[in-house]
């Protein structure tokens, strides 16, 4: 069975990439509790296209 919690998963994408117009998009999939987390996360992840770590925000 299922687990029913408050866990629920997440996409982060970078922002400094969608700015830049190179081709192509850095994502990352990722959970989040809900009930301790309520506002959108931002994470530094690498973003390999760039080749450097960046700030990544969660859409959605």
């Amino acid at each position: 069975m299922a687990k029913k919690g408050n866990r629920i998963q997440v996409i982060l994408e970078c922002t400094e990439h969608k700015d830049s117009g190179m081709p192509g998009i850095s994502r990352y999939i990722t959970t989040k509790n809900r009930k301790n987390t309520t506002q959108r996360i931002e994470l530094r992840k690498y973003n390999p296209i760039l080749k450097r770590y960046t700030v990544h925000k969660e859409i959605k």
